[in-house]
């Protein structure tokens, strides 16, 4: 199987690359954080020209693997501007559930003149499913929602939310809700990102599509997310290993660097096979979300490997930069901390272990 990107999305590649690169270094990267904001609307701008914000939408703007190669770059330079939550995630949705006049909404979202949010998980859920408390009212034809809705990721500064609630005659359903119309308790997490707290109290909303059970829609959505959550993880894990490499071939001990010591070369090579098996799940589960093939086992499967790679990458690369290593100045901490919470969105490994373990029953025995 040929897993070379093709031409088109070499230049993708590199050309975001090239942008992020231009934008962010660890001081600047580290003022956008601490900014009202959270990120800068010169590079959403920027990633607007490119074509980024638009990835997956139609078949004419790009698929799940130039996603995938998108979100590896900013995974790699930590770039705080919420692409996979504001824009990529929330957007999919809405090209796949949406009415046609919805789906213009996606004309000003790639343009970088419409934020989102996908607001679906809530207080007490460890793991994402279609069933929510967050309940929907029909009211001579008029829609209304109450419930709370926390963490929603890039919620702080959304436009407009994408909202699952369940229905009255059953099912879950999901909306389209002005987030002006709601009440928002914006929070920065601890590895730089924006979220909140949105608690809807009556708040009108349009069912997005047909207010029908959209399970399935919201099923499919999660794995998407999903693998581009693995995808910028992936790219995070490179550029930790590639930090941690380059200090031990410069950091003195001894009179000599620490890559002639046999026992840290050895613990950055078990980096590197972390990293590969990172990397293969990462293609797998994209590969597989390219295909059509949205099952949210294989989503599990990949989501666990990234978060057991993410931990060990980490970890080593702290342990093997020292004191330095826990700095706010010096960027290996954020890639740590950039994992960690990747690791735990979406449910953590440890979750998707469960996940798979309760699916053990689906399959048949093999008697020797």
């Amino acid at each position: 199987m040929d897993f070379q990107f093709s031409e088109e999305q070499v230049l993708l590649r590199d050309t975001t690359r090239d942008m992020l690169a231009r934008s962010y270094d660890p001081e600047t990267r580290l003022k956008a954080v601490d900014s009202e904001l959270g990120w800068s609307r010169d590079v959403w701008k920027q990633l607007a020209e490119v074509g980024v914000l638009g990835l997956g939408f139609d078949e004419d703007a790009g698929g799940q693997l130039e996603v995938l190669v998108v979100l590896t770059e900013i995974g790699r330079r930590l770039a705080p501007e919420p692409v996979l939550h504001a824009a990529l995630g929330p957007g999919a949705l809405i090209a796949d559930a949406g009415t046609e006049q919805q789906r213009a909404l996606l004309d000003e979202v790639a343009a970088g003149e419409r934020l989102l949010a996908f607001a679906h998980l809530e207080p007490g859920m460890r793991l994402p499913t279609a069933k929510v408390a967050t309940t929907a009212v029909s009211e001579g034809g008029s829609w209304t929602l109450r419930g709370t809705k926390n963490p929603v990721l890039a919620g702080d500064g959304a436009d407009t939310l994408v909202v699952s609630a369940a229905l009255p005659d059953g099912g879950t359903g999901l909306f389209l809700v002005d987030a002006a119309a709601v009440r928002r308790t914006p929070y920065r997490t601890f590895d730089g990102q924006r979220g909140a707290q949105i608690d809807f109290d009556g708040a009108a909303a349009e069912p997005l599509g047909e207010a029908v059970d959209a399970s399935e829609a919201i099923s499919r959505a999660l794995v998407r997310i999903s693998a581009g959550l693995c995808a910028e993880a992936l790219g995070a894990m490179e550029e930790a290993l590639r930090l941690t490499s380059e200090y031990l071939t410069q950091r003195k001990q001894f009179g000599v660097t620490l890559s002639k010591f046999q026992t840290l070369t050895q613990r950055a090579a078990d980096m590197y096979v972390s990293l590969e098996l990172a990397r293969s799940m990462t293609f797998y589960a994209n590969m597989s979300v390219a295909d059509g093939d949205l099952d949210p086992a294989k989503a599990a499967r990949a989501k666990l490997q990234i978060g057991r790679s993410g931990r060990h990458i980490a970890q080593e690369s702290i342990q093997l930069h020292g004191g330095i290593g826990v700095t706010a100045e010096y960027p290996v901490s954020h890639y740590a901390a950039r994992l960690t919470a990747i690791d735990h969105t979406l449910g953590s490994s440890q979750d998707q272990l469960h996940v798979l373990i309760g699916q053990l029953g689906d399959y048949e025995v093999v008697a020797l």
